[in-house]
């Protein structure tokens, strides 16, 4: 299914108006397809059917606590890499024992917390994180299960904000390091080793980087003969990439086949960590135009929602097509689609070819699924917008609008 498609001239989400969403919610509003959703799930958990896997799903893509319990219903389980994404997941009804703790930064109080609520496993990045899920394992009478996140030293050749599995990044162990710090880990009386894993990055298109990795990988694991280390997880993470503008991504059944051939003969249960894969293209922004300014030959469009609202144009230059809610037949002009945000950078789009508008028009920017609300602020003391989910005919309000309270709430009102 075709999530977002023009019905008689209008934009629908499934069979519903955006239009009909802005005028009852107002915008900006992030509106999220939800048989999207479902439907990008079972096709990734699918490809993988014919193994034992777990498709942890990657929270920081969405955390919406809808989303997230959309997913645990389809039988997700969940990437996290804090206590906050932690916490998220317990509180869409998401079983502990089907989560694994990313990230290089670990607190204690994150590593406690994930302790007292046995987490299917830590993935480890370092080997002073070793030592400190040993020291807070141990204080509690507990056993940590951890695997050990190798970077392999593979180039994503993606955005290189997204690329995450190259020496010269602060994720995972070098693979040359990896046997001791598994042979170590082995020995301490609090950790028990049950998985290895990597992951090179995000917005991937390519099969190449995943499955260099995983030859790296396996290379490793073949020499590797150590008491006390029984592999059972093998984690191949996630960046599969979506379509923005013109990019052609693997689909999950070829993405599936590449991971298997390497895979299928190393006896481990597959975790799997898609985000964006799920999310990103079942998710748009819905924004009004409010004036239209011509200044030294540049037209700009000025609408509702900023790079507070969806910052990946700005951090990333990241294309989003923006399309009209409306098919109007005017003529079109060159824009800079810009925010009220005081900076230079808040702009959504530049020098993009687009149906003249007028105030009021309603836009949605598309594929905005994946890393939009969940990087909003409140930069120019500006509220965030609402998030919404769509099913048929029927649409509900899954974040409600921030108001001024939201914004000062916990702040003083007073000075010393």
């Amino acid at each position: 299914m075709e999530p977002f498609a023009y019905c008689r001239s209008k934009l629908h989400c499934e069979h519903v108006p955006v239009a009909e969403i802005a005028r009852r919610v107002g915008t900006p509003t992030y509106v999220y397809s939800q048989t999207a959703i479902e439907e990008r799930f079972r096709e990734f958990d699918r490809a993988f059917a014919a193994v034992p896997h777990l498709t942890c799903y990657a929270v920081k893509a969405n955390s919406n606590l809808a989303v997230l319990s959309l997913l645990r219903r389809l039988g997700a389980g969940f990437d996290i890499v804090s206590g906050g994404e932690l916490l998220r997941v317990l509180a869409a009804g998401g079983d502990p024992g089907r989560v694994v703790f990313s990230g290089v930064g670990k607190s204690a109080s994150e590593i406690d917390l994930a302790l007292r609520h046995d987490i299917l496993q830590f993935n480890v990045e370092s080997e002073a994180e070793l030592e400190v899920i040993q020291e807070r394992a141990g204080a509690r009478g507990k056993v940590a299960r951890v695997g050990l996140r190798v970077n392999p030293d593979v180039r994503a050749e993606t955005h290189p904000y997204h690329s995450t599995g190259m020496l010269e990044h602060k994720f995972g162990v070098p693979l040359e390091r990896a046997p001791a710090l598994l042979r170590k880990a082995g020995r301490m009386p609090h950790l028990q080793v049950t998985g290895i894993g990597f992951h090179v990055g995000s917005q991937i298109t390519r099969l190449d980087p995943f499955v260099e990795a995983l030859k790296r990988l396996k290379g490793l694991l073949s020499g590797l003969r150590a008491p006390g280390i029984a592999i059972g997880h093998l984690d191949v993470g996630g960046g599969l990439g979506i379509t923005y503008k013109d990019e052609m991504p693997p689909r999950p059944e070829a993405y599936a086949e590449a991971i298997l051939q390497l895979a299928r003969d190393m006896n481990c249960q597959l975790l799997l960590e898609p985000g964006r894969a799920i999310v990103g293209n079942a998710g748009i922004l819905l924004t009004r135009v409010l004036r239209t300014k011509r200044s030294d030959g540049k037209n700009f469009i000025i609408v509702d929602a900023a790079m507070n609202d969806l910052i990946r144009p700005s951090l990333y230059g990241a294309y989003h097509r923006i399309v009209p809610g409306t098919v109007c037949r005017r003529r079109h002009h060159v824009y800079d689609v810009v925010g009220p945000v005081c900076e230079t950078g808040d702009f959504l789009a530049r020098d993009r070819e687009m149906a003249a508008v007028r105030p009021g028009d309603l836009l949605a920017v598309m594929s905005a699924g994946a890393y939009g609300f969940v990087f909003a602020s409140n930069y120019n003391s500006r509220p965030r917008g609402a998030e919404v989910l769509v099913r048929g005919r029927r649409f509900k309000v899954i974040r409600r609008r921030e108001s001024f309270e939201d914004l000062v709430r916990g702040e003083s009102r007073s000075p010393l």
